[in-house]
């Protein structure tokens, strides 16, 4: 068993050492440090990585860190919520978000054509932006293809962006799926149904690419997955790992907690009893807002692994 070790400041610090010496606090701070360690493993075993995560993150500043992991060939598959899509299409051209408050005059900001994300603050105008702009995407994709799967729907939006920071640009260079399941459920989804009503046989196949996902890995592949947060996203990715096999290496990053029977706050253990999991794999949960855990986590993975050549700093 390790011992309990006093954290002390030095001038200097490095993020990955501040990560490294946070194992031996004690409670989160021992389980962040673990993450570390077994998204690092999963790199070193060459298991194949699923990344998860809901659209309030890509609505903050992590939308650049994920695109760069993407980048860095960190993970071999993504699976989000529509939001996510959207805002990182709104970002790639263009579009900035602000910055507020928690605790504000929300009718105020409803008058001022403003909506809140928790702190963050988005403009009906990026919104209405993001239409004009989805609409030409559509008719080149439609001129090109008819009928086509959510992953082909985003590679083909993917190429289409010019933002080295947007996770629909570096996913589609690098040949990286990104699945969402819940395509309708936003902003998007409302556009393709617009679409649709003028043209009746362009057809975004959801179904079909549920089968995708299941040949996305098999049986005897080492799979592992990285969850941001809950919802769909989590689950799409580790039912999909349920058929074939379940996953070697989990890490779960939540704000959840178990008690409410919720997808965020179920933990690798309960993930074991469907069989997501493994019953023997390495996995951890790590309980805390993913604004702050998450950079702590992956910045320090990502130091080991350039140093023991498993990526190249490009």
């Amino acid at each position: 068993m390790e011992k309990v070790k006093d954290i002390k400041w030095n001038d200097g610090m490095k993020v990955s050492d501040l990560t490294e010496r946070m194992g031996n606090i004690g409670f989160q701070a021992t389980e962040l440090k673990k993450a570390t360690d077994i998204i690092t493993e999963m790199k070193r075993s060459g298991a194949k990585t699923y990344f998860t995560f809901t659209s309030n993150m890509v609505t903050s500043g992590l939308r650049g860190l994920f695109a760069q992991m993407i980048k860095l060939g960190i993970v071999d598959v993504v699976v989000t919520t529509t939001g996510g899509i959207e805002e990182d299409i709104m970002k790639a051209t263009g579009e900035n978000f602000l910055i507020g408050e928690y605790r504000t005059d929300d009718v105020a900001l409803h008058e001022k054509g403003m909506n809140r994300i928790g702190n963050l603050l988005i403009t009906n105008e990026s919104y209405s932006k993001f239409e004009d702009y989805m609409l030409p995407i559509l008719k080149k994709i439609y001129g090109k293809k008819k009928r086509l799967t959510v992953t082909e729907l985003l590679r083909e939006i993917g190429l289409m962006l010019d933002d080295e920071d947007s996770i629909l640009y570096q996913a589609a260079r690098k040949n990286v799926p990104i699945f969402c399941p819940a395509i309708t459920d936003g902003s998007l989804g409302f556009h393709l149904y617009m679409f649709q009503q003028d043209y009746p046989d362009f057809v975004v196949d959801v179904v079909r690419d549920f089968s995708t996902l299941l040949s996305s890995s098999s049986y005897d592949d080492k799979k592992g997955v990285i969850a941001l947060g809950g919802g769909v996203s989590k689950h799409h990715a580790i039912f999909g790992l349920l058929l074939n096999g379940g996953c070697d290496y989990a890490v779960y990053m939540t704000t959840s907690r178990t008690y409410s029977g919720s997808m965020g706050g179920a933990t690798p253990n309960e993930s074991k009893t469907w069989g997501k999991v493994k019953v023997d794999a390495n996995e951890v949960s790590v309980i805390g807002d993913v604004s702050i855990t998450f950079p702590l986590v992956i910045m320090r993975a990502m130091d080991v692994m350039k140093k023991e050549g498993l990526i190249k700093d490009e």
